[in-house]
């Protein structure tokens, strides 16, 4: 009788006498990097995985100078970013998101203390212009700067940082750390011409030699509103009040009663700045319910703290006899304000309407080939406006109106420049796909919430222009840091090394991550079952 061998000795010499069954495999085990939602959600395009990654070291000058690739100014940030990254947090859906923007604000005021610099390229022999050094303009002339180009700045105010400094109050930004980070950007070179206005961008081009140039003026104007008066009320806008808050040694007094008309973040900085000037009763205004406000909920929420009142769903109609007419609105079957008719009286010695700015692009009139539409310009997909070498961003395209959005502007544009000067087309890199909270295997991290930071006295807060919120302190700062879960990037855990039946896993060394050995590996799928931050998956076996 014939004898037959078990399969798995009758397998080909070098094959199962030495172990190698990948043969064996249907799917494959492959390592990827996946794009984190926190770097989704930033407008700036930091890469906040890799910045978090190095606080977790104590590597913090290496952790500033990844931020500075993409956004020059995290101290401000720190403290004036409504942290969308944070809204993206797959920790978020475990417990509290990670403190990014306070850790940001550690690494920022870390560079202050310690006077670290940034080094940039040779000199191109080129010359950019910039209009307006707020966010967008010091952020585009930080990228130009240091790719090599010579870089000048014009602004038509008196210092430095556009709506950050004539349009957040100090509670929120101090000066001194504004002053700090444009004096780092001055440092490595460009020139700033304050106090000057471009009343002809393409003869000022022209005369000064200028190769290209990028616009980034802020919107600065107010809004205006009519409605009937007795003029028993004094009425300004939320701009010239806020700009005469910080142009002015005499603070602005408006009154004992104060009413502002808005629900934006604008809207709360006037309320809470005009208590703070001795305002001892002052009412938001807004057509909707207080829930619909556009304002961030930790603006409101530190607002109604110091005693700010909400005056929801009502419009005002009139001023007479020192009292804001306002008539009561309900809201409707799609969630809409309607009037109802019915009026009441808010005594009021001031309104201050914050209702929405507009941009002064009078210095566009003589610029041919420059389309604006409704307050914005267009621009195409490398953001140049329909002039040669002209450049826009910020408030002057459509976009978000914030503040990170204009530093990631800066720095696009900055990139876009320098290939129109190299006559090359910049083409981004294609980005990955979200690492998605359902591809992480969230047993392995411990839910932990995250650390505050510190605030101000109420009643300081009240009475002071003194920063509401404080730093954290190192250990702190590092903790929060040791928080993000590195979602879709292999952090090195060794997850995939431990659980490998097959010993298909090996290590390259520190920083290097690993490789799999396919003629080992069955295709088993422990290691992407197991890999806590998704960066792994199966794909299919090509036969």
């Amino acid at each position: 009788m014939a004898f037959t061998l078990p399969y798995a000795i009758t397998l080909e010499v070098g094959s199962s006498l030495e172990n190698k069954t990948g043969d064996w495999r249907t799917e494959r085990p492959v390592y990827l990097d996946r794009l984190p939602p926190c770097n989704i959600e930033c407008p700036a395009g930091e890469n906040i995985q890799a910045w978090l990654g190095l606080t977790q070291e104590g590597k913090y000058q290496e952790a500033w100078e990844e931020i500075l690739d993409n956004n020059p100014l995290p101290s401000v940030h720190g403290r004036v970013c409504y942290h969308p990254c944070e809204d993206g947090c797959n920790r978020k859906q475990m417990e509290n998101p990670v403190s990014i923007h306070a850790i940001e604000r550690f690494l920022g005021d870390q560079a202050l203390k310690n006077n670290w610099v940034v080094s940039k390229q040779a000199d191109t022999g080129k010359h950019v212009l910039v209009v307006g050094a707020g966010p967008g303009g010091l952020s585009a002339a930080y990228h130009l700067c240091k790719m090599g180009h010579k870089v000048t700045v014009v602004e038509s105010k008196a210092a430095p940082g556009g709506m950050m400094r004539y349009g957040i109050p100090e509670y929120r930004l101090p000066r001194d750390i504004l002053d700090a980070e444009v004096k780092r950007i001055e440092d490595m070179g460009v020139t700033f011409k304050y106090n000057t206005r471009i009343d002809n961008l393409a003869a000022t081009m022209k005369a000064d030699g200028y190769d290209a140039a990028f616009l980034a003026v802020g919107a600065h104007l107010a809004r205006k509103l009519e409605m009937p008066s007795d003029d028993s009320v004094n009425i300004t806008d939320a701009v010239t009040y806020l700009n005469d808050i910080e142009a002015n040694d005499s603070k602005p007094q408006l009154g004992k009663k104060v009413a502002v008309y808005g629900g934006g973040n604008t809207a709360i900085d006037v309320a809470r700045s005009a208590l703070r000037l001795g305002a001892e009763e002052v009412t938001v205004i807004y057509r909707g319910p207080q829930d619909k406000m556009p304002a961030h909920l930790f603006e409101i929420e530190e607002a109604l703290e110091e005693g700010i009142k909400i005056a929801a769903l009502r419009t005002i109609t009139e001023y007479k006899g020192g009292n804001i007419i306002v008539e009561v609105n309900e809201m409707d079957a799609d969630q809409r304000p309607q009037a109802t008719g019915k009026t009441e009286t808010i005594a009021a010695d001031a309104v201050v309407y914050a209702l929405g700015q507009l941009v002064d692009s009078s210095l566009l009139s003589d610029c041919d080939g420059i389309v604006e539409n409704d307050n914005v310009i267009e621009v195409g997909q490398q953001m140049m406006t329909g002039m040669d070498g002209v450049f826009a961003g910020g408030d002057m395209i459509p976009s978000a109106r914030t503040v990170t959005t204009a530093v990631g502007h800066g720095k696009k544009a900055a990139r876009y420049i320098t290939a129109y000067l190299k006559g090359e087309t910049y083409t981004p890199a294609e980005k990955h796909e979200t690492a998605s909270f359902d591809k992480l295997n969230t047993w392995y991290y411990e839910e932990e919430n995250m650390r505050q930071q510190p605030v101000l006295d109420l009643d300081k807060r009240k009475s002071t222009f003194g920063e509401v919120l404080g730093d954290l302190d190192e250990a702190n700062a590092k903790y929060e840091a040791i928080r993000c879960m590195s979602c879709g990037n292999c952090f090195e855990c060794d997850n995939c090394y431990t659980v490998c039946p097959d010993n298909a896993i090996i290590k390259l060394g520190r920083g290097n991550r690993f490789q799999i050995n396919y003629d080992y590996c069955k295709g088993c799928g422990m290691c992407v079952e197991e890999c806590p931050c998704g960066s792994m998956l199966m794909e299919p076996e090509e036969l």
